[in-house]
């Protein structure tokens, strides 16, 4: 089939979005006129940065339920769960050092407690079901009176499988544990209340809601029970002492203003995204022996993970790399041959696990595209 679209169908969205215009126009005079450093206090410049990032603050905290105190800037959600980690790890180790986390998490929580478990820390990690998600009783037979930190993420970045957040949230309280969510998929996509859900730390990144690329945010709850962290970037003492270094503006400003747009539109987005999928899955899935993986129930509304047993995934995607933008999996690991480890985690053999493909649908995707990407994959395939 031609491409009747000027460059590819873009369905990796689950990777890293393109920026929301209305995001690039308000982060613009921060490049430039409105150039300042948010702690030079002396002078307007300064002061307009200082402006600009507490308004942010406060629009990133209004998504997630949260108060503008509790949110410290980051690089992004890697240095999030680094800082959450670690910085757990050191400040509680008087209490303990076990960790409870899953299989299936994103590479930067792994790989943070596999650094951990070299330097004397406990991890647990827990299995998944067939449709990747942990079980509850599970997790609360492995607490000990030592564990320090849950750290389970809210949405799997390959499949879009939720995990049940708010129970774990609730056992973690029972037990005294902190809970730390990764929630980077999850984020602006559905609604995440860290208070209603007991979440302690989450993790957040700007690329992933329409924002820029470079910039995230971590929440750390102030109360009930407030939580400490050690730095882990020393050097000036900004964002309340937990993360040093001369704030990027005009990214915090790119992310606050991403936030306040999923917050606004979130319901409409959410709903139009899921209409989408459903209409593309229903057409994938009329392939012979194409396997659905993930909760057919519990998963993001614009995340579709489909084996093509017949198929190898880097063929069909040096096939179609030209027409549609898609991935095997995770794009931090999209570069090794091996089988995605999320759904090997999931109990599939290799040859489904190899067989994978993400559909990542995001808000500037048409139902025009979608049909055409669809009729695409049935004829080459079907």
């Amino acid at each position: 089939m031609s491409l009747p679209f000027d460059i590819p169908v873009y369905l990796d969205n689950n990777a890293t979005t393109p920026v929301d215009p209305r995001v690039l126009e308000e982060m613009m005079p921060y490049f430039t006129t409105r150039f300042g450093n948010a702690a030079s206090r002396t002078h307007s410049f300064g002061w307009m940065a200082s402006e600009a990032v507490e308004l942010a603050r406060e629009r990133v905290a209004q998504l997630i339920g949260a108060h503008p105190t509790e949110i410290v800037f980051t690089s992004g959600a890697t240095e999030a769960v680094n800082l959450a980690i670690k910085g757990v790890a050191e400040k509680y180790a008087g209490k303990g050092k076990h960790i409870i986390t899953c299989h299936t998490e994103h590479k930067a929580v792994i790989d943070t407690c596999l650094h951990l478990e070299k330097k004397g820390a406990e991890i647990t990690w827990l299995p998944v079901d067939a449709h990747g998600r942990i079980d509850l009783s599970g997790l609360e037979a492995a607490i000990r009176p030592d564990t320090i930190l849950i750290a389970i993420m809210y949405a799997n970045n390959e499949t879009g499988v939720l995990m049940p957040v708010r129970e774990i949230g609730s056992i973690a309280k029972k037990h005294g544990a902190l809970f730390f969510c990764d929630a980077t998929q999850a984020v602006g996509k559905i609604p995440v209340n860290v208070l209603e859900d007991d979440i302690d730390l989450l993790c957040l990144s700007a690329h992933k809601i329409y924002g820029p690329k470079g910039v995230g945010a971590l929440y750390v709850r102030r109360k009930n029970p407030r939580v400490s962290l050690t730095a882990q970037i020393d050097g000036g003492g900004h964002e309340r002492g937990m993360r040093s270094g001369t704030l990027n503006v005009p990214g915090i400003v790119g992310l606050g203003r991403a936030a306040e747009i999923c917050r606004l539109e979130m319901p409409g987005e959410s709903y139009r995204l899921l209409g989408l999928r459903r209409r593309l899955e229903e057409k994938l899935l009329s392939i012979p022996g194409v396997q659905l993986n993930g909760d057919p129930l519990h998963r993001l509304p614009h995340t579709l993970n489909i084996s093509f047993p017949t198929q190898d995934s880097n063929s069909l995607l040096l096939r179609f790399n030209k027409k549609i933008a898609l991935s095997a999996g995770s794009a931090c690991t999209s570069a090794t041959l091996e089988p995605s480890y999320v759904l090997k985690a999931m109990g599939f053999e290799d040859q489904r696990a190899y067989s994978a493909l993400r559909f990542g649908l995001g808000r500037f995707n048409t139902a025009e595209e979608l049909d055409w990407v669809a009729n695409l994959i049935l004829q080459d395939l079907g």
